[in-house]
């Protein structure tokens, strides 16, 4: 599979890619800046400041977005109208981190603490009626989040723990009977994920210059190889659906060292992916 790169360095830490046609393509972010970026045609970016942090971003049904900012949310309207909610703690050691929509339209994002301690981060769901709760503690570094394509499983990342785990999950019940699916190996540290239209996860690998695909059954079944150390996350895109974009972060990374982390990568890997399950607040 040949990457191919769709833009120059354009982000300290990029993260959380988002393909949604009603925004007219992809958006991402530069989480440590707290922009969302979009691209546009012929590989240029712009950027809009959302607070502190710009963690995760996820279309709403009724247009415009919503976005996990530092320790809270913030709805985009269609019109570019933006409403911070009321944060959701008041800790500043701690920040959102990575997150996703689960099929009943609710926006679940994870926390991490900024010196990463272990365990004090947890999930929080904002329903669409715009409360919002805690559903999981314990977590460190709580990244990579969706779901299968009947809704049932959520694959889910806590990038520490070295392994893609899996929830069963209904309206009902919420996020249940988390258990280990998948051990990265040789020390990888697992960051965002996506699954594809064939069931099949396909993982960022956080400190390997990777991208990991793993089948329905849980076996490693392709590699990307990206080059750029600090790839953290992916999503399907394009108007097929069969394009892999790629971001990658140049986090603490010394001047002149690994000089496209970054930059935003796409590749298409003969498999297509699922449009993105919105927010419906």
């Amino acid at each position: 599979m040949q990457v191919e790169r769709l833009t120059d360095v354009v982000a300290y830490h990029m993260e959380g890619p988002c393909w949604w046609p009603g925004w007219g393509g992809l958006r991402f972010v530069d989480m440590l800046a707290g922009e969302v970026l979009r691209l546009e045609k012929g590989g240029h970016v712009t950027r809009h400041k959302m607070g502190r942090v710009a963690a995760c971003v996820r279309p709403r049904v009724s247009g415009g977005a919503v976005v996990a900012t530092e320790r809270g949310f913030v709805l985009e309207d269609p019109n570019g109208t933006i409403t911070p909610l009321a944060d959701v703690w008041r800790d500043e050691s701690l920040r959102m981190n990575e997150g996703g929509c689960a099929p009943d339209g609710s926006f679940y994002v994870g926390q991490m603490a900024y010196d990463k301690t272990p365990g004090a981060a947890s999930m929080y769901r904002l329903a669409p009626d715009h409360t919002v709760r805690p559903v999981w503690h314990g977590l460190t570094i709580s990244n990579g989040f969706d779901f299968s394509a009947d809704g049932t499983l959520a694959y889910y990342v806590d990038t520490d723990t070295q392994r893609i785990d899996v929830f069963d999950w209904s309206a009902e019940d919420g996020l249940t009977g988390r258990r280990p699916w998948v051990e990265i190996p040789d020390g990888g540290r697992p960051d965002g994920l996506v699954v594809d239209a064939e069931g099949g996860v396909w993982v960022a690998i956080a400190n390997g210059g990777r991208v990991e695909h793993y089948d329905a059954s849980g076996t490693l079944a392709d590699v990307v190889e990206v080059p750029a150390t600090k790839v953290t996350a992916c999503t399907f895109g394009g108007d097929d659906l069969d394009m892999l974009f790629i971001t990658t972060s140049r986090e603490k990374i010394p001047a002149g060292e690994d000089p496209q982390a970054g930059s935003l990568f796409g590749v298409r890997p003969g498999v297509r992916g699922r449009p993105v399950l919105p927010f419906a607040g």
